[in-house]
């Protein structure tokens, strides 16, 4: 059976609402707080509930957010294939969503930041395995050499997929262009893929990704409710997505990518995954904090009321 390897970062946010934030140097006081598990968590806990195995590589601390994160993973049935790192703790990320849904984050790593080519030498993925890459790991320098060459080395029959995330804006470093002819799905929202390929509108940015993907890439580019835009090089469809209230946007994208993987991985076309996902993200909007995938169960029911 098909699994998903999480190579990203798993870290823990402290979760804050508010009103707006305040001006630089200004004072608010948020209606709630609260400790989540996040960052990488949140795309595994939607690939799980909905049916696929998962496996964490990455790193993780012994502090007391190490704790958080290993009960977390451990709740959701995730294996996680490392033991804790000696004298670091996990990362902490503040996650302060307005009352517009708008999000900010403050991001400190910790041991997640780190992994060697020691720590990946004991990992053999099966042949129809999902292995999916964080944009934020190519930025990491205790993490992107040893991973990349790891991912080079896979047979090409293991499925790679990437999400650039807000801070990879462009394909020239040294890493994305070695990492761009091994990427077999590409997954990220409107305008993210706007700012790595430079383009004006999502309908022009999918061709534009094309020319730096290999053909055979598939493409999945999130339009917030309305929908994703899902296909490979120049059969490109719009999937529409489902309208709801909603009240916190945290989590939303990270739903739709482990939604849209446990599709495919259960034999489902791109563009049955793609609806899928959809409803998964806008009933992931509807719910406070960063880790907030419905199960399948409720997937199913919104796909068939829609």
């Amino acid at each position: 059976m098909s699994r998903l390897l999480h190579t990203g970062q798993v870290i823990v946010d402290l979760v804050m609402a508010l009103d707006a934030l305040p001006a630089s140097g200004g004072d608010v006081l948020a209606h709630s707080a609260n400790f989540e598990v996040g960052g990488g968590f949140n795309v595994m806990a939607a690939a799980r509930r909905n049916g696929l195995p998962v496996v964490y590589l990455g790193r993780h601390g012994e502090g007391r957010f190490g704790d958080l994160a290993r009960t977390a993973m451990q709740a959701e049935g995730i294996e996680i294939a490392l033991a804790p790192s000696r004298g670091k703790d996990t990362g902490l990320c503040v996650s302060l969503t307005e009352a517009t849904t708008e999000r900010t984050f403050i991001s400190h790593l910790g041991a997640e930041g780190e992994l060697s080519a020691e720590d990946l030498a004991p990992i053999v993925p099966r042949a129809d395995d999902y292995v999916y890459v964080s944009g934020y790991s190519l930025l990491l320098e205790g993490k992107a050499q040893p991973l990349l060459d790891w991912l080079l080395a896979l047979p090409h029959s293991i499925v790679v997929v990437f999400d650039p995330g807000p801070l990879v804006k462009a394909p020239d470093s040294a890493l994305m262009r070695r990492l761009l002819p091994r990427i077999d799905i590409w997954t990220s929202n409107g305008p993210e893929a706007l700012a790595f390929t430079g383009a004006s509108d999502i309908a022009t940015a999918l061709p534009a990704l094309s020319r730096h993907l290999p053909a055979n890439t598939l493409l999945v580019v999130r339009d917030g409710p309305n929908g994703c835009l899902v296909g490979r090089a120049e059969q490109i469809e719009h999937v529409p997505g489902f309208k709801v209230k909603a009240v916190d946007s945290n989590g939303a994208g990270d739903a739709h990518a482990g939604v849209f993987i446990a599709g495919l991985a259960n034999g489902l076309k791109p563009a049955q995954a793609a609806r899928r996902a959809n409803a998964a993200a806008a009933l992931a909007v509807t719910r406070w904090g960063p880790a907030t995938c419905p199960a399948t169960c409720e997937v199913d029911a919104l796909v068939a009321e829609a």
